[in-house]
């Protein structure tokens, strides 16, 4: 059964004395935010940890190509 989320994909910026990041906001609708992020990231190694927030919200610390992303899934 699809579920309607509201996405933020965070960027981390990996130069040491530059704490920027990009930040992408979205809403979707998917069956399994899990597997978004193995589609997502296909053709990439990756590797990571899902956490499962007190508020419901599924987040994905996510390591692809020795760089850190955040995917969180909040559903809507």
């Amino acid at each position: 059964m699809k579920k309607s989320y509201e996405t933020v994909w965070e960027i981390f910026n990996q130069c040491p004395n530059n704490q920027m990041r990009d930040v992408f906001i979205d809403e979707i609708t998917i069956e399994d935010p899990e597997q978004f992020i193995l589609e997502k990231f296909r053709d990439k190694e990756i590797s990571y940890d899902k956490s499962v927030l007190p508020d419901g919200t599924i987040a994905f610390d996510i390591i692809v190509s020795g760089i850190h992303h955040r995917y969180t899934f909040t559903e809507i």
